[in-house]
């Protein structure tokens, strides 16, 4: 199997994932519909809307041309008769979030060992399913295991905590480990509503719990609030999701009980904080003075920031309002080019 028979084999995946989700709600689609009924009984957090959601990103992604433009982004050798065994210990955080993982590690011609979070082990194995369907030599090239044995790299996925443990664990092989990231963003004041509508797509996305959903706010001094509340309004029906109100009542009490202050619209928590990491339903914001100074912030904080989301173009590598859940391929998790990484193993 070369090159151009694996990307053939991910365009038609692409192509078959799109017909699945346009054609969700047709009766003679019910296969489809009982994964994701499956993976909505074993996750709460993967309503069929959020699934649908993360694969119509999938499919945008496994695009022929883009697929080709991406792997010429790099020379390397294609593994083709030595190919190497990568371990993947994958998230959960959001529906088939490690698919870029599996990705690039079938497309570059190696091994799959995956091992799936507890959160998601429902749609990985389906699409890779489909793949095997689509093109039958990747069947011994995916493997889901329990436990990760006989690897030639690694790449994980974790907490800060399990970020530890995995660089010691898998200190011998070469590794890819990532921690805990998530979006910022910058406000100037002069977004218009529409603008800011869009923004809500980077906050209340997947419930806010992907790394590249927005859980922190740099806002000009003085900034009036007003407008964004209005603005995320449409939002407000997220209060439906039992998970998700729990989540808001229990920090809304919390901090009443602590005298701790924060603005609300009822269904989303901000409150002045340095820390860019905060919990479902709550997001924290910071003052800043000029650009200047906020760039040095940001690059202070780099190692905890997945993407940075704005309408200012000045910020390098800004992603617009409502794109940070719209990742292009290249745009790999903590920064780390996967792509790179597996060429080194030649």
């Amino acid at each position: 199997m070369n090159l151009e028979q694996r990307i053939d084999a991910f365009v038609k995946l692409g192509l078959r994932l799109k017909e699945f989700t346009h054609t969700f709600y047709d009766d003679d689609n019910s296969e489809f519909q009982k994964v994701l009924a499956s993976a909505l009984i074993h996750n709460k957090w993967f309503t069929k809307a959020n699934q649908l959601m993360a694969l119509n990103a999938l499919t945008e992604m496994l695009d022929e041309k883009k697929l080709h433009q991406w792997i010429s982004t790099i020379n390397f050798k294609l593994q083709t008769s030595n190919p190497k065994k990568i371990g993947v210990i994958m998230a959960g955080n959001f529906p088939a979030v490690g698919f870029h993982d599996l990705l690039c590690v079938l497309i570059t011609g190696n091994i799959l060992i995956a091992k799936c979070s507890s959160e998601d082990k429902i749609l990985l194995p389906w699409i890779s399913k489909l793949v095997i369907e689509i093109e039958p030599a990747f069947e011994d090239r995916i493997f889901f295991v329990e436990r990760m044995v006989e690897m030639d790299a690694v790449i994980a996925t974790g907490s800060n905590n399990s970020a530890r443990y995995f660089e010691y664990y898998f200190s011998k092989y070469p590794h890819i480990i990532r921690k805990n990231r998530n979006a910022v963003a910058v406000i100037s004041g002069n977004e218009s509503e529409e603008e800011l509508k869009n923004f809500g797509k980077d906050i209340f996305s997947y419930f806010g719990l992907g790394c590249r959903n927005v859980s922190k706010l740099y806002v000009p001094k003085g900034y009036d609030f007003g407008l964004f509340f209005r603005s995320i309004e449409s939002y407000s029906k997220i209060m439906q999701h039992n998970k998700y109100m729990n989540n808001f009542d229990y920090y809304h009490a919390v901090y009443l009980l602590n005298d701790i202050k924060f603005l609300t619209n009822n269904f989303l928590i901000i409150k002045e904080d340095k820390a860019i990491s905060t919990p479902v339903s709550v997001l924290n914001y910071e003052f800043y003075n000029d650009m200047q100074s906020l760039e040095k912030e940001l690059e202070n904080q780099i190692e905890k920031i997945q993407c940075i989301v704005s309408n200012n173009a000045e910020i390098q590598h800004v992603v617009p309002f409502g794109k940070a859940q719209q990742p292009e391929l290249c745009d790999y998790a903590d920064g780390v080019d996967t792509l790179k990484f597996l060429s080194k193993l030649n």
